[in-house]
């Protein structure tokens, strides 16, 4: 398989995380990094020896010698790089939330199909080797028939109106930040709910600093969610079914490992996990010539956005 040359699209936190794991990629190589400010680009660069720098998100755009871009900035951000690059021709992973807005994300998609270029959201969770030996068992019927999905995520933060995660406008709050989570689990599940009840707190800046919500189904199957930065907790899965349940343990979004029970037997499986595993899907899916994954369909990154905007609803108010 070529290598592919991986441009970055913002120099935060989550790009750095992705820098790491990149040593761990097995089809491809980061050779740039963009930004609205050059001197961070550069700094960027030259604290995780990346070969250039730009000043500007559209010069990262414009570089010949990037064939696909990371983009990894606050959520409100990604609608007009993803735009940019999609007009541009190249290939984007954008980081979840795929943007803050059902619009954005409508746009996006509409955008990355007309021009027949590869978008992707980057729920990494999807790509871990766990959570592929979970839609495994439940396509073999392991567990039975999946009646029920109970998840939560919590990341403990103190209010700090300063940081982007209690900023509405740069995508803060407990929904979009770990409610794509277990939103996101659920869905690749279940499916689309019928009905979506939801209840939480919020911060003085107007974010949601917790949340709730109940998916429910014509069928009568359901999903229980929460997710805060209020409180502490396990970061647990249980899928349920017919003929037995599977632990997805904590943090199920690493997905380290899970226990399948099946009547009064348990097996419980170790797995590695990490970014790779989504980088190294991207590459797989361009090489079969593919525009959207099948794995992280853009029919569900859309479905899941518009759960994430009626949860958002219900507890800001």
């Amino acid at each position: 398989m070529e290598t592919l040359r991986w441009g970055i699209a913002g120099p935060g936190r989550m790009a750095a995380t992705m820098v790491e794991a990149f040593e761990h990629v097995r089809t491809g190589r980061i050779v740039a990094v963009g930004s609205r400010s050059a001197d961070r680009a550069e700094a960027f660069a030259a604290e995780h020896d990346i070969p250039r720098a730009h000043g500007s998100y559209a010069d990262l755009v414009a570089d010949p010698e990037v064939d696909a871009i990371y983009v990894a900035t606050p959520h409100p951000q990604h609608t007009d790089i993803a735009l940019a690059a999609i007009a541009a021709g190249t290939p984007v992973l954008v980081e979840k939330a795929f943007t803050a807005t059902v619009e954005d994300t409508r746009a996006v998609i509409e955008a990355a199909r007309s021009a027949g270029i590869f978008a992707m959201e980057a729920m990494w969770t999807r790509f871990n080797p766990a959570v592929e030996r979970i839609r495994e068992l439940v396509a073999r019927g392991e567990i039975g028939d999946v009646r029920a999905v109970h998840g939560d995520l919590t990341a403990f933060r103190a209010y700090d109106p300063s940081d982007r995660l209690f900023d509405p406008a740069l995508g803060g709050g407990a929904v979009l930040d770990l409610g794509v989570y277990v939103l996101s689990f659920a869905q690749h599940l279940l499916g689309t709910p019928d009905v979506v009840h939801a209840v939480g707190g919020t911060f003085p800046s107007g974010v949601e600093s917790d949340f709730s919500a109940v998916l429910g189904y014509a069928d009568g199957r359901s999903a229980t969610l929460s997710g805060s930065f209020t409180t502490y907790g396990p970061g647990r899965v249980m899928i349920l079914g017919t003929a037995g349940w599977i632990d997805v343990h904590p943090r199920f979004h690493r997905a380290p490992s899970l226990t399948v029970w099946r009547e009064k037997q348990a097996e419980t499986l170790e797995f590695d996990s990490g970014y790779a595993f989504e980088v190294d899907h991207v590459a797989d899916c361009l090489a079969r010539g593919l525009n959207e994954s099948p794995i992280m369909p853009l029919d569900d990154t859309l479905a899941v956005q518009q759960l994430m905007a009626q949860v958002l609803a219900q507890v800001r108010g």
